[in-house]
């Protein structure tokens, strides 16, 4: 029975025209056409989750339409095809449509608008899919609660944690938000260059492309020099002239890599200061007891890490299964660092580790999670020293199937501290001192432990991408010696097959005891990325099963095609390109790139947060001790989850930011050399090139490439000049000129000197079947397009 005009309110239980940008009356929206009891069309679905998010489930949608029984199933089946279609895409316990925002996002509150509203977006958004949505950000009064509390109320510069909903002035931004909390309160510092100003005082030139240029009076000059690195407060804001500021405090020289990876710090708002009464916290902490613990100090438990690492916070041991039921099986053991102990919920130090998150490491530095004193001693599994810590005593067979595991809180005495190049050498026949008394008894069963689990992992085949990662060595200036890629040895596999397999078993555990918990989940490739990709390798001849379960060993047989070939870097990026991003959620839906159905991050709580969760859920549902998972926590867990992942995000592109400005800043005396590069990315704007021998990127507009049309061909991930009918690929070798770096911004154009290469057949016929009606023309230089094209 369709509504009367009575009950002509929209599905969100409010009448059209009240929800607004940031409050505001709004034009009225013509309702949908629904019919209750029968099932909508995919149109009107679509327009739904589109218009009301917070209602995206499918409980809620069965709700919305009146739906019960037959109905109800074929709701389940018409949004299955929709996800299969890349019509919708699952974000937690919500489905949205692709490239709209999740239901609760982190906001960055930037600007204001013309009426003084709030103005917010998302603090992370993926780079191919353009600017990022704005957000109005609405402001409720405490009265407005109506008993729940006082309202959080947020400023420019906050991040928060808001609700989103679609906004009906179209006029506005595209979305309104309320409030949830605010996750970080940004003081109005920012951060600049000094240059002196003749007379006294000086400016702040902007390390920002959007930055504003402010003065900077004698008197508020705090001791810096010109070229110096500052951090900044507004001290007025005037309606003419130029703002005012005042220098707090001086980073260093601008031409140091100190201020470079503050720049970052600071850009990203990464706490990098702990307060004084989390320091305290941590350094009034004694050292744990022996309560609720096994006591396994004899055990030759080792820790192997990179040879410059300061916390060390897992440790491993191997030894066949003298079990007769298991032959040619063996025991691995995982201990991890009891960091629950020590940082128990809603303390200062709890409150601080949320706030960052994770750990961010950068090439001069490290901004840890927790103060050194937690990190860096007390719970770091040293060298012949009592620390308390998680354990998981794993059973493999001889086929490298798990059969079996426990978990235990125990008192741990590392044997040894190896690097991995130090355990390495000593399986090849080139022990140490340190290595040589300990290869029988312990490095060779962890050699022929992880053997057997390959064999395991061999079978599961989780997507095993060749994307080298380059280190950079500094010199002792802080500026770059040198870019390189170290090996990837068997030591770096052991400790990582060893990590997962603990993790998966943190998960199996607390899901068998019906505890909630932090997953760590990785969807599939979207049905539109995966088209993407099947085009791009029917043009190298490589197929790609259509439908919508394509597992991560479909992708295994593609790059084992490419390897050997001349594709073979083009491949693995374009494979890499179509994976979605691992987050965490309290909601499981498996992971992909390791084919894992159960996965939870249980193997570093000094750096990450979300393993701190699930060692306090685990103490918690096994009954070891103090530092268990509190029932607010448990409550939370979908926040939690959607900060840390938020943090995760902002930790990459702080460190990917860190090292481009870095490099530029190497390249900046070479401007005019010429170098050899890779087209490591193709836009309608032009060509993205790396230099291998570096790990450089930089840029070439399209403008820059010659006088022909230069047209986009996504399929072929090419450019190519529609009269010459020569281009380039994706992958392709060039050589091209320096023409710009510039350090703060981490940026470097460049000029191509090689001559674009014929393109393929399949390429020309693209250009001529249509091309205008597609819009991939591209302009030539100095012309406009017509205005409806812009």
């Amino acid at each position: 029975m369709s509504r009367t005009p009575r009950d002509r309110t929209n599905l969100a239980g409010k009448r059209p025209g009240k929800i607004g940008r940031a409050g505001k009356d709004a034009p009225a929206v013509e309702p949908l056409n629904i019919v209750h009891g029968a099932l909508p069309s995919r149109e009107v679905i679509l327009r739904f989750i589109a218009d009301h998010p917070q209602k995206a489930s499918k409980r809620e949608l069965a709700k919305a339409f009146g739906l019960k029984g037959d109905s109800r199933v074929e709701l389940k089946h018409m949004l299955q095809e929709l996800e299969q279609e890349g019509m919708l895409q699952k974000s937690r316990k919500s489905l949205i449509r692709p490239g709209a925002l999740p239901p609760v996002t982190v906001l960055d509150i930037t600007t204001r608008d013309k009426d003084g509203d709030l103005i917010g977006r998302p603090a992370e958004w993926p780079e191919d899919q353009g600017v990022a949505p704005a957000v109005a950000i609405r402001q409720q009064s405490p009265a407005g609660r109506q008993g729940k509390g006082k309202a959080p109320v947020a400023g420019l510069g906050d991040r928060i944690l808001a609700k989103i909903f679609p906004a009906i002035d179209r006029g506005g931004p595209a979305y309104t938000a309320r409030i949830i909390k605010v996750i970080d309160r940004r003081r109005g510092a920012a951060m600049g260059v000094f240059r002196t100003a003749p007379g006294g005082g000086g400016r702040l030139l902007p390390i920002e492309r959007r930055g504003e240029e402010m003065v900077i009076d004698p008197d508020f000059t705090g001791g810096a020099r010109d070229g110096d690195l500052v951090e900044i407060e507004v001290a007025r804001l005037g309606r003419f002239g130029l703002p005012r500021a005042k220098v707090l405090s001086v980073v260093g020289s601008v031409g140091s890599e100190k201020a470079i990876s503050m720049i970052a710090i600071h850009a990203h708002g990464i706490p990098h200061v702990f307060p004084p009464a989390v320091v305290a916290e941590a350094e009034e902490a004694k050292p744990a007891t022996m309560s609720h613990r096994e006591d396994w100090r004899a055990m030759p438990l080792i820790t192997i890490d990179p040879a410059d690492a300061k916390d060390h916070d897992d440790a491993v041991h191997a030894e066949p299964d003298p079990s007769p039921d298991n032959p040619g099986g063996v025991i691995v053991t995982v201990a991890i660092a009891d960091v629950s102990w020590y940082v128990r919920p809603n303390s200062p130090l709890d409150r601080e580790a949320l706030k960052r998150g994770n750990s961010v490491y950068f090439p001069d530095r490290v901004v840890p999670m927790l103060p050194e004193r937690i990190s860096n001693d007390l719970c770091s599994l040293k060298e012949g020293v009592d620390r308390p810590a998680l354990a998981v005593r794993m059973s493999f067979s001889g086929e490298g199937r798990k059969i079996g595991h426990t978990f235990h809180r125990i008192m741990m005495k590392s044997a040894a501290k190896l690097s991995y190049q130090q355990a390495q050498a000593a399986i090849d026949g080139n022990p140490d001192d340190k290595t040589g008394p300990m290869l029988e008894p312990i490095l060779k069963p962890l050699w022929h432990a992880y053997g057997v689990m390959k064999r395991g992992r061999d079978r599961r085949q989780p997507l095993e991408l060749d994307m080298p990662e380059r280190k950079i060595l500094l010199k002792p200036d802080g500026t770059v010696d040198r870019v390189f890629v170290p090996p990837r040895l068997d030591a770096h596999k052991l400790i990582e097959e060893m990590m997962i397999q603990a993790n998966v078993c943190a998960a199996e555990t607390l899901e068998k005891k019906r505890q909630p918990l932090v997953y760590r989940i990785h969807d599939g490739p979207t049905l539109a990325k995966q088209e993407v990709l099947r085009e791009f390798l029917a043009t190298l001849g490589i197929s790609l099963a259509k439908g919508g379960n394509v597992r991560a060993n479909s992708f295994n047989g593609i790059l084992a095609k490419a390897e050997g070939t001349a594709h073979q870097t083009m491949v693995n990026e374009m494979v890499l390109r179509s994976q979605s991003q691992a987050i965490y959620s309290p909601e499981n839906i498996g992971h992909f790139g390791l084919n894992l159905m159960k996965y939870a991050h249980f193997t570093s709580p000094i750096r990450r947060y979300a393993d701190l969760i699930v060692h306090r859920a685990l103490v918690g549902s096994l009954g070891l001790g103090d530092g268990g998972i509190t029932p607010d926590e448990e409550a939370a867990l979908d926040d939690i989850a959607a900060e840390i992942s938020t943090f995760e995000r902002r930790a990459m592109a702080a460190e990917r930011e860190t090292i481009d400005r870095l490099i530029a800043h190497h390249l900046s005396t070479r401007v005019g050399e010429e170098f050899s590069g890779r087209v490591s990315g193709v836009t309608k704007s032009g060509l993205f090139i790396t230099l291998p021998d570096y790990g450089a990127d930089g840029f070439i507009p399209i403008s820059t490439l010659g006088t022909d049309y230069y047209i986009y061909d996504e399929v072929h991930q090419a450019l190519s000049g529609e009269r010459t009918g020569l281009g380039y690929r994706l992958g392709d070798s060039v050589t091209v000129k320096l023409a710009e770096a510039i350090p703060l911004a981490g940026a470097l154009r460049f000029e191509m000197l090689s001559e674009g290469r014929e393109m393929p057949t399949a390429v020309r016929s693209f250009h001529k079947a249509g091309r205008r009606e597609r819009g991939q023309v591209r302009k030539k230089p100095g012309t406009r397009p017509p205005r409806g094209r812009r």
